[in-house]
């Protein structure tokens, strides 16, 4: 488990290198600069960034809006991993499993979800699930609740970083 965390730390503060990590290569997923997340808060609040406006005014914002600056830091934090799906509008990324190479015998899956606008620790959630191999089968294990917290503090770090860049840069 201190693999998962410590993988964790190498992934987040790196220029977003998307050539070793083809998952990021998609438009759920395209790179945000710090100076535009900054005019995107300026200009109403991060979530309008990732927030469905169907009805053509601006005060008729659907779906859920979610802080840029967490969307990005937590696609980041999780990079290390293979990324199963993104949904910036619903606030989800959800993991395909990851085997350290370290521990093949263990694999790591993990969703993170993005529940408000704000930047806070009560707007990020991060959810790890942990399989050990046993005679040949996945087995469902517990997982530290130090894993949990740790991915929680390298997000809400990562966007304080990009929010900090952006502030300096916008």
């Amino acid at each position: 488990m201190a693999t998962l965390i410590a993988l964790a730390g190498c992934s987040g503060g790196g220029s977003g290198d998307k050539a070793s990590n083809p998952q990021l290569n998609n438009m759920q997923t395209a790179s945000t600069s710090p100076a535009m997340l900054k005019k995107q808060e300026a200009s109403g609040g991060p979530g309008n960034l990732l927030s469905l406006n169907l009805g053509g005014s601006k005060s008729q914002n659907t779906g859920i809006p979610v802080n840029a600056y967490l969307w990005r830091a937590s696609l980041d934090t999780l990079s290390f991993m293979p990324l199963a799906s993104a949904n910036p509008f619903a606030g989800v990324i959800v993991t395909d499993w990851y085997s350290p190479p370290s521990t093949p015998d263990e694999r790591f899956k993990a969703t993170a979800y993005i529940l408000g606008k704000q930047l806070t620790a009560n707007d990020v959630k991060v959810s790890v699930f942990r399989q050990v191999r046993q005679n040949g089968s996945w087995t469902d294990a517990t997982v530290d609740p130090a894993t949990v917290s740790g991915i929680e503090d390298r997000i809400l770090a990562r966007a304080a970083q990009l929010k900090g860049a952006g502030q300096q840069n916008g």
